[in-house]
């Protein structure tokens, strides 16, 4: 079993996390995303009474994330921040994109809303793994 550095992952996940909160908060792009879904000012109420078991699920998913980045780094002797940022990177393109395009492709979401998602996805793969490769997790 690997030996892991808890902490530095848990950092990780908590920039994930709050990147999230900011990326898709008014002051980027939570007018545009809401818009794009079309949501109804009743449905935002009705997501926003759920908040906490979204916020959680998705706190759970990004620590699941840093963790198997985690590995895969370690397997690929990534030891610096910029060895991180280039994996996180190719995390996303090989996974979270096609992944995310494909969903998109086949649902009635506008594309506007993968835009916004993957591009969620992308930076926070990149600072999660730049966080990873430099403090060595």
């Amino acid at each position: 079993m690997e030996s892991f550095n808890w902490l530095v992952i848990a950092g990780a996940t908590l920039a994930a996390w709050i990147l999230g909160a900011l990326w898709y908060s008014p002051l980027l792009f939570a007018k545009v995303w809401v818009a794009a879904h079309g949501y109804s000012p009743e449905k935002l109420k009705e997501m926003q009474a759920g908040a906490a078991k979204s916020y959680g699920g998705s706190l759970i998913a990004m620590f699941i994330t840093a963790t198997v980045l985690t590995l895969f780094l370690h397997h690929l002797s990534a030891d610096s921040w910029q060895d991180g940022f280039n994996w996180g990177f190719h995390a996303w393109l090989g996974f979270a994109m096609p992944l995310g395009l494909t969903a998109n492709l086949y649902s009635d979401k506008k594309f506007s809303t993968f835009l916004i998602d993957t591009g969620y996805q992308l930076v926070y793969l990149c600072v999660m793994g730049a966080i990873l490769g430099k403090f060595g997790a």
